[in-house]
């Protein structure tokens, strides 16, 4: 079993190990005391901006901002494109408090569950003609679930008023998402960029940014309209995490394209499926028994509690973190990150624990 401590928890998850040095450099480069209005600054966030659109295939007319989270992103959308009603489609836990927290700025935001073996049958959604903000969560970590990039496009062919929103907080960075078929994207960066927790990634479409100039809400220091306005120089409403957006840039000059990193992580994805369905057998089984709707990124297998308890425990003791359930699923379920950052060796390892110790 390993020395070094291995990470598969779904977030905050495991970081490049060149952050190491990145973060020394950092500190010899005077990054940690730059100020966020300087020339330096300026030149980081503008180079980054442009390593997210090639490396990630974001299109160029597409806007990208720095955010604190992306819980933070569900309250810029909310103040900020939505004068009363937004629509949630959800299967999970963090699908679910996007619509909650929604609630609480606009109390009419509304929403659909749709059950965890199922795909979104787009044409049966009954969203309401005022409807200004659809809202779905692409990969929801909570039960390893994911939509497809073919229901994102029906959705958007289906109701082409409303903006689409995608919560891509554990896939953007590993999968590779079609930007084009929604408006809004957004990601933390401590799961597939493979980063520190404390910042995420906003892209808004050209329409999204049109819309927010008709609200003009500019009530909040998050509001989208300033956001948009300062980004247009490369700069942030308010002192951004510096750091982080230093280290996203080290990191993206690094990585591959995202189509090889998509093709790589799918592949990692189903051998990881293939293995706990075939040769592991004690008690414990795949969450999501849909292989359609099953995520690329986040693995949810499920047993009964005490075998749950067991499996977290053992594996703490041979220095292996894997993640907690969550939600519905926080007691009889963990999770197993399948994320960029994490090395091929590394799930050997894990599986070796596993056929070690249940199969």
């Amino acid at each position: 079993m390993p020395l070094t401590p291995l990470n598969f928890y779904p977030g905050p998850s495991k970081v490049y190990d060149q952050v190491k040095d990145y973060l020394t450099l950092a500190f010899d480069e005077g990054i940690l005391g730059i100020q966020h209005r300087s020339e330096k600054f300026v030149e980081i966030s503008k180079n980054t901006v442009t390593l997210l659109k090639k490396k990630l295939n974001i299109p160029q007319d597409y806007y990208v901002f720095f955010t604190s989270s992306a819980t933070e992103c569900w309250e810029i959308l909310i103040q900020s494109l939505v004068k009363r009603w937004s629509y949630h489609v959800y299967n999970g836990a963090f699908g679910q408090k996007w619509l909650e927290y929604a609630r609480k700025l606009r109390p009419d935001s509304t929403g659909v569950a749709f059950d965890l073996n199922a795909e979104i049958n787009v044409n049966d959604l009954p969203i309401p003609a005022q409807t200004e903000l659809i809202c779905i969560t692409q990969n929801e970590t909570s039960n390893g679930t994911q939509i497809k990039e073919s229901t994102i496009l029906n959705l958007f062919n289906r109701f082409p008023d409303p903006l689409i929103a995608v919560d891509a907080t554990s896939s953007m960075a590993g999968i590779n998402l079609k930007y084009i078929k929604a408006d809004i994207w957004y990601a933390s960066v401590q799961k597939c960029f493979g980063l520190p927790a404390g910042m995420a990634v906003l892209v808004c479409s050209p329409r999204t940014i049109f819309r927010a100039k008709q609200i003009n809400e500019r009530n909040h220091y998050n509001s989208l309209v300033p956001m948009y306005e300062k980004m247009l120089n490369y700069q942030t409403t308010h002192t951004p995490n510096v750091l982080n957006i230093y280290l996203l840039h080290k990191v993206l000059e690094q990585r591959p394209l995202i189509k090889v990193i998509d093709k790589e992580l799918t592949m990692r994805a189903q051998q990881l499926y293939d293995f706990f369905q075939e040769q592991i057998s004690e008690g414990i089984a795949l969450l999501v028994e849909n292989p359609d709707v099953r995520s690329h990124t986040v693995l949810a297998l499920k047993s009964d509690p005490k075998m749950i308890e067991d499996i977290k425990k053992n594996a703490a003791r041979h220095n292996i973190t894997v993640g907690n359930g969550y939600g519905t699923w926080a007691k009889n379920t963990f999770r197993i990150a399948n994320f960029p950052a994490i090395a091929d060796e590394e799930y050997e390892t894990l599986k070796e624990f596993f056929l070690k110790y249940y199969a």
